[in-house]
């Protein structure tokens, strides 16, 4: 017995049983004016059992019900609502396959009980009732499961769709993850590589101390096996990371000096040969002073700002402003909308944005990016670390 309904549900079964109790006082009615039954109300409490069990079993075991209130209305004329009203509900819930047999059959008894009780009479006019009724209930009912069919399947494609962004975003966060980690084996590659140049030259210096050369040696060895600790895990990178567009683009940029700020004039100037319209506008005082790291991740946010704006708004004025002011340094990049061109657009899954913000929460920035009064806009704050006192050498910093 399922018992466990919400409360639409059991509103829907209890108009179910309302209805098929309707049509069954209707038949008790007429079969008591033609046939003249004196048991109406022996009829009546068999009607009143199948509707109880019809509202009870009715998305339980709808075939089985079925087949119950067909045998239940060879005994009362009450039962026939029950039992059409089973065959509704066997139609919303069951295949077609189901539903045509079991509408078939009740069919048949019904014409067989007509046969028996009007020998000798014409009933046609009944039997073409009783079809059509069954017609219309069928038809009813496998619309209605057609609708909750169709509506399943938004409903699923919705979830789908939902599952395939937020994999989208993951993978896109990886794949900026990844891009980041091989950005920083360049560039502590690098440092290390310098530190064990040096390192080399005070150990086999000629005027070196004993002790200075062993120091030297141990400094030389660890960086040489920090090194290779360093190729061992983006290794393991470059061997399991998925082989797509974005991660071919970042396998090649290894190689090459990972760009800084000094790099935005140059890129401004590519975007511009591609038919850009971009308006660069540095206040920076000191750009040597912008560390590397800071630098590396400004260019990369000016760079997928441009994207956005040739993607979704191509032939717009793009206005690129780099501040460093207050301890941060800032880049915006805006643009405004135009609808005319809106349709040209290509479409994006804002995985870039995604990679952007992994850039951002790395060092403790903030990003901010959607519609204004006027256009589009994309504005990132990277914190700068803190002037080195005099006579004090700078701390370590982290990539």
């Amino acid at each position: 017995m399922e018992l466990r309904r919400t409360k639409r549900e059991w509103a829907a079964d209890a108009c179910a049983t309302v209805f098929a109790a309707i049509l069954g006082l209707a038949m008790l009615e007429n079969s008591e004016r033609t046939f003249d039954h004196k048991k109406i109300w022996w009829d009546a409490a068999i009607g009143a059992v199948t509707c109880v069990v019809f509202l009870l079993f009715r998305r339980a075991r709808p075939a089985t019900l079925a087949v119950v209130m067909m045998i239940a209305q060879l005994t009362s004329s009450t039962a026939y609502g029950s039992a059409a009203m089973a065959v509704y509900t066997v139609a919303v819930f069951r295949p077609w396959r189901v539903t045509a047999i079991v509408t078939a059959t009740n069919l048949w008894l019904i014409t067989l009980v007509f046969w028996a009780l009007l020998k000798g009479q014409d009933f046609r006019d009944g039997i073409v009732t009783f079809y059509l009724g069954y017609a219309v209930l069928v038809a009813v009912g496998l619309l209605v499961r057609t609708q909750r069919e169709l509506m399943r399947s938004y409903k699923d494609r919705a979830l789908e769709a939902e599952e395939g962004q937020r994999l989208r975003v993951e993978e896109a966060r990886l794949l900026e993850r990844e891009r980041i980690a091989r950005e920083m084996h360049d560039v502590l590659a690098h440092r290390i590589s310098l530190l064990s140049v040096h390192a080399g030259a005070l150990e086999f210096g000629p005027d070196a101390p004993a002790a200075q050369r062993e120091a030297a040696g141990i400094i030389r060895r660890s960086a040489y096996e920090a090194m290779e600790d360093l190729r061992e895990v983006i290794g393991v990178l470059r061997t399991d990371a998925p082989f797509t567009g974005e991660t071919a683009a970042a396998a090649g940029e290894r190689d090459r000096p990972q760009p800084t700020l000094a790099d935005l004039p140059a890129l401004i100037d590519e975007s511009r040969a591609a038919g850009a319209h971009v308006t660069l506008d540095v206040r920076v005082p000191d750009p040597d002073a912008i560390p590397a790291r800071i630098g590396r991740h400004a260019y990369r946010v000016v760079q997928e700002g441009l994207t956005n704006a040739r993607k979704h708004a191509p032939g717009s004025h793009v206005r690129v402003t780099v501040e460093a002011a207050g301890g941060e340094l800032t880049i915006e990049v805006a643009n405004p909308l135009l609808p005319s061109l809106a349709a040209l657009g290509l479409p994006g899954a804002g995985a870039g944005l995604v990679g952007l913000r992994e850039r951002v929460d790395l060092v403790g920035g903030t990003i901010e990016h959607g519609r204004t009064r006027d256009g589009f806009r994309l504005r990132v704050s990277l914190p700068l670390p803190l002037p080195a006192r005099p006579g004090r050498e700078p701390g370590p910093t982290s990539e």
